[in-house]
């Protein structure tokens, strides 16, 4: 099976323009998510699609592999449906490039979530979270999932409410795999109702019967949404460590935002 690794990269961030080449320790917050990605046991191929100049460029000029793609794209699934085109592989892994200290294992276990089962057609990851107070922050996307670990729903609320005792609570990962067929119909598909409510295009596919495999991780991921998110980030890269506090926020919408 063939595995290839898209960063969606678009330059006219809402929150934070020209994000994906803000720096962190000497290098940009792309070529950081492209340099974990390399890191990859399962990825055959990694590249950045992008629909600016500038992008391009700054990757090629540290000889990553980058594709110029439309301007008109609403979400990074649907750029890489347009790479999807021309680009052989099995599954795509839609990588955001606002997660410079995503862990390469996690992006192991979502390609894994495919192995031997050919009713998986979409996969992301889930980190246990152990902070109480990141369960109630609407910047945290929650999920859950069902005993065979298809997700049911993903919510900015804490889901699921403990009505007596204590409830568990799952934070999802800014990471997904789509394999190849799939790709052209989840570009068409409308936004849906909930989709509108969260903010979260996960729901669009819930919404359309398409199921969502959940692969849980151990390692947590920082998502960079804005410029606090960046100042929080500079000691991981800084000091060597890669292990992020789950109190950082990972937003989970559109993964170009």
């Amino acid at each position: 099976m063939r595995f290839v690794g898209v960063i969606p990269a678009r330059y006219a961030s809402t929150r934070l323009p020209g994000k994906p080449l803000l720096k962190v320790g000497g290098k940009t917050l792309v070529q950081w998510v492209y340099l974990r990605a390399l890191q990859s046991t399962r990825l055959n191929q990694v590249l950045v699609a992008t629909d600016d100049e500038r992008i391009l460029r700054s990757v090629r000029s540290w000889d990553g592999n980058a594709v110029l793609t439309s301007d008109q794209h609403r979400s990074g699934t649907e750029r890489v449906a347009e790479v999807a085109q021309g680009v052989e592989a099995d599954v795509f892994i839609n990588l955001q490039c606002d997660e410079p200290t995503l862990p390469p294992t996690t992006i192991d276990r979502v390609c894994g979530c495919f192995d031997g089962d050919p009713q998986v057609q979409v996969a992301t990851a889930c980190v246990p979270l152990q902070d109480p107070e990141a369960a109630l922050d609407p910047n945290v996307v929650k999920v859950v999932t069902n005993s065979e670990g298809r997700a049911l729903y993903f919510s900015r609320a804490p889901i699921p409410f403990a009505r007596e005792g204590k409830a568990s609570f799952f934070k999802h990962l800014g990471i997904y795999g789509y394999r190849r067929r799939l790709l052209q119909k989840l570009s068409r598909l409308r936004p849906s109702p909930l989709e509108r409510i969260e903010k979260l295009e996960q729901l669009r596919f819930l919404e359309n019967l398409i199921p969502i495999q959940v692969a849980t991780v151990d390692e947590d991921s920082i998502g960079v949404d804005t410029q606090e998110d960046l100042e929080r980030v500079r000691p991981f890269f800084e000091n060597g460590s890669l292990i992020p506090s789950q109190r950082h926020t990972n937003v989970g919408a559109e993964g170009e935002s």
